[in-house]
């Protein structure tokens, strides 16, 4: 591709400035107001900085033969496959154009933040970054869709770019373990910062094990510091009829296991506190047991912030942390911070949460109902 710079002083005679030199096929990649001349900052003209691009020998367009045309039917949901041997191979080839066009938006992008791509791709970018995606996940979703651009001429509404969108989330999701474990472990233990919801996620899933699956179950609290909280763990309890062990310290730990042996499932509430102390974990780590009977979920907030919530994650990393649970999913319209999460912590979701009434408003985590959410197509 032959890229060129031009600064006039207006649009519309840059515009003249492409066409003359880069012919009527170029494309704008880049576009700025920039300030000339003048002295000591004063009398300067603004104008107009282009970022033009052409590509000098353009692949020819293939006629499909009359067998494949009949034998091979348009895909909606076309997958991202790897390009065929022939198209990777030769000067000017599709792959080292599609190199090149990434290779300039990194740049560019890097140094302003007017880069204009196609106005369907612009849009799906503007969707990820307003849903709080962070930037390298951006990046990978908008060079898959790029590819995906150059690739496929002939398909490119806003439809299709929405559908091509939504599909690379999911392929970025895709290796996260979402899928539940057959053999459920005996002993559940939900970490977190306060506020996070854990005493009544821990009833939810109480709640579930007894009207779902008929077991027996049994809860321990090591949350004595919060008001109440006992209080509220045993109103759960003795709805439920299950029983409820206190514990202060770790002998008290091994003394509640002792007492709810006869139990199919033992629930383990902890205290909130503050996240930011290492003493908090410290703490945890003395009093519970995290052995292959114990299953241990880390509970975040959909409206925790991004920042917050990695300083959460990086505190508890040091207790050996097996899915994460999100909360409060119906208090917020932007879910990006939750790909976030799982793609840092390469960890998947167990339980997405949106309610207070126990044990209803719960469901089971997936790539596809993220995705759905992310792109507001599902609403609770």
């Amino acid at each position: 591709m032959k890229v060129k710079k031009f600064v006039a002083p207006s649009m519309n005679e840059a515009m003249k400035m492409v066409r003359a030199e880069l012919g009527r096929d170029a494309v704008i990649l880049h576009s700025k107001v920039v300030q000339t001349g003048g002295f000591f900052g004063l009398f300067a003209k603004k104008k107009i900085e282009v970022l033009a691009g052409v590509d000098p020998d353009p692949l020819p367009r293939r006629q499909p033969s009359a067998a494949a045309s009949l034998t091979r039917q348009p895909s909606a949901a076309a997958s991202f496959a790897p390009l065929p041997a022939a198209e990777r191979e030769g000067d000017g080839s599709l792959v080292s154009e599609l190199e090149e066009v990434k290779a300039l938006i990194r740049q560019f992008n890097a140094r302003s933040s007017s880069l204009l791509y196609p106005p369907p791709l612009a849009e799906a970018e503007r969707r990820l970054v307003r849903q709080g995606m962070a930037e390298v996940y951006v990046r990978q979703v908008m060079d898959r869709l790029l590819e995906r651009w150059y690739a496929d001429k002939d398909g490119r509404s806003p439809a299709a770019v929405a559908a091509w969108t939504k599909e690379a989330v999911r392929d970025l999701l895709s290796p996260l373990p979402f899928v539940k474990t057959a053999e459920q472990k005996k002993y559940t233990i939900l970490l977190g910062p306060t506020g996070v919801g854990k005493t009544t996620t821990l009833a939810k899933m109480a709640g579930r094990a007894v009207l779902e699956q008929g077991k027996k179950v049994g809860f321990i609290t090591a949350d004595t510091y919060r008001i109440a909280a006992i209080d509220q763990l045993k109103t759960y309890a003795d709805i439920l009829h299950a029983p409820l062990e206190v514990c202060y310290n770790a002998d008290d730990f091994r003394m509640a296991k002792r007492n709810l042996a006869g139990c199919d499932l033992v629930f383990i509430d902890t205290a909130g506190r503050n996240f930011r102390n290492p003493q908090y974990v410290d703490e945890l780590q003395q009093t519970l047991e995290f052995d292959s009977e114990t299953e241990t979920f880390l509970v975040f907030a959909a409206t925790g912030k991004y920042d917050d919530m990695k300083t959460v994650y990086n505190h508890f990393s040091r207790l050996p942390i097996d899915r994460l649970i999100v909360t409060k999913l119906d208090e917020t319209d932007s879910f990006g911070t939750i790909v976030n999460m799982l793609l840092d912590s390469r960890l998947a979701a167990a339980y997405f949460t949106n309610g207070q009434n126990v044990p209803d408003d719960m469901v089971e985590a997936s790539a596809d109902r993220l995705v759905h959410l992310l792109f507001g197509a599902e609403r609770w």
